[in-house]
């Protein structure tokens, strides 16, 4: 049901959390995977929540995925910036083929209120989450309407729908991608292209961890960001955190022939939170 052998596929932020899960699970069902993910330069500003790899987890990254069977890039991606995205889009094809699926997956937020963030914070969630998605989308969007075929999953969140205190940037920008999610879905629609946002209630990543630090440390209450995801996970109706192999089962059938038909959606996976 979900075989993509020959096909190929991009996910940004593929080096950890749910964009590693996924380029996994695509990498298991046949598909050739290129994987980008910021690699940050000494000095970089840290102040957000992400989780920023090292250069040597390139090579970690490629051979755990290439040791399914199928072709692996792996590379720098910076979604800010247009030239290097369009030109890891250029190497992708070289080195697996061009896009037949993109999972726009790189995302940041910072635990700041509204007045806490400067417009370098601001600019930066909402370039990477938003922005970013556009511009590779940009990147792949043509090729896949001339070949009539073609498979877009953006990474949301409950957040595109349900305000978070202190995290407005991230709100807006995952709201934003879901009206993204809805144009791409429209224009590829007649050309057997689908786009699809998965949103998701909390999932246990590197980056909600460093973002519930934040919190914490925010907070001052005196408590561990491990009582804290305790906490939340007590909250959710399962009793528990949603784990990143659950997303990308999802996407992965996204990806398949048999969603050929589920298009312009936003669907949760909540575990039955609201949030």
């Amino acid at each position: 049901m979900t075989d993509l052998s020959g096909r190929s596929s991009i996910v940004t932020g593929g080096f950890s959390g749910m964009g590693f899960a996924i380029a996994t699970a695509l990498a298991q069902a046949g598909a050739n995977v290129a994987v980008g993910s910021y690699i940050a330069p000494a000095g970089a500003d840290r102040s957000d929540a992400a989780y920023y790899p090292g250069a040597d987890e390139i090579e970690r990254v490629r051979s755990a995925l290439s040791a399914h069977g199928t072709r692996v890039h792996a590379a720098h991606l910076d979604v800010r910036d247009s030239e290097i995205t369009n030109r890891f889009a250029a190497d992708a094809e070289a080195a697996i083929g061009p896009a037949d699926i993109l999972v726009n997956a790189a995302g940041t937020t910072a635990e700041q209120p509204v007045c806490g963030h400067s417009d370098a914070l601001w600019d930066k969630i909402v370039d990477t989450n938003l922005t970013g998605a556009f511009r590779v989308t940009r990147a792949v969007l043509p090729g896949m309407i001339e070949r009539g075929w073609g498979r877009i999953v953006n990474i949301g969140s409950t957040a595109a729908t349900v305000g978070w205190k202190d995290n407005p940037a991230y709100c807006a920008s995952k709201a934003g991608l879901l009206g993204l999610t809805r144009c791409v879905a429209l224009e590829g629609a007649a050309h057997g292209v689908t786009c699809v946002m998965i949103s998701p209630t909390w999932v246990e990543t590197e980056l909600m961890r460093r973002n519930v630090a934040q919190v914490v440390e925010r907070e001052g209450k005196g408590r561990t960001a491990e009582e804290a995801m305790a906490e939340i996970a007590k909250g959710n109706p399962q009793q528990r955190l949603l784990q990143p192999q659950e997303i990308a089962a999802l996407a992965v059938f996204l990806c398949s022939d048999l969603a050929q038909g589920i298009t312009m959606e936003n669907i949760q996976i909540t575990g039955g939170a609201l949030w």
